[in-house]
């Protein structure tokens, strides 16, 4: 059982660490002009190690942002389970999860930033009653965070997460709010 559960934490060091290299050589050079070769010098790790882990560069990057998604998820989840009075509350967590993963938001890009903050604004959003379909206000909401995300990572994080999320919450809760209102009878 030891030996199960050492092979286990070198798997996870092994993943951690080809998972850290791509993400340092993304944000040095871009996506397209990383070779699986400079990732396994960087992460020093070999060949048959890195193909025993992943089917090529594509499957290492998914992996992390599967990894970066799951984290998020489990942070959001961790706001308890029945919707707090604050519909934006998800984004002072985002921006925390962001703060803290710098490197890989950097290295991430906008479109799986855009899946991932939709999934978890429709899903957080879903527990409240809604005048107009959840899924357009997760859809609005997430576009204008994934613009805010995008120029506090390029800008390198210029303002506190604390911060970002009070201006971000300024500028979004009421439109959240009223979205979010139900029309009452004869109202």
């Amino acid at each position: 059982m030891a030996t199960l559960a050492g092979n286990d934490r070198r798997v996870r060091r092994t993943r951690r660490l080809l998972q850290q290299a791509l993400v340092a050589l993304i944000t040095e050079r871009g996506y397209e002009r990383v070779t699986v070769q400079e990732v396994l010098d960087r992460a020093d790790v070999g060949r048959t190690t890195f193909y025993a882990h992943f089917r090529d560069k594509d499957a290492l990057f998914a992996s992390c942002f599967d990894d970066l998604r799951a984290d998020l998820e489990r942070e959001l989840a961790a706001m308890g389970g029945s919707p707090p009075d604050d519909p934006a509350s998800p984004i002072g967590v985002i921006f925390e999860h962001a703060h803290r993963n710098q490197p890989v938001y950097r290295a991430v890009g906008a479109a799986h930033l855009h899946d991932l903050l939709f999934s978890a604004l429709r899903d957080h959003l879903a527990g409240h009653g809604a005048r107009l379909p959840v899924e357009i206000v997760a859809e609005y909401h997430a576009s204008a965070l994934v613009g805010v995300l995008g120029w506090w990572v390029r800008a390198g994080f210029p303002h506190g997460p604390e911060a970002m999320a009070r201006m971000c919450r300024e500028m979004t809760q009421p439109g959240v709010m009223a979205a979010l209102t139900e029309i009452h009878a004869g109202g």
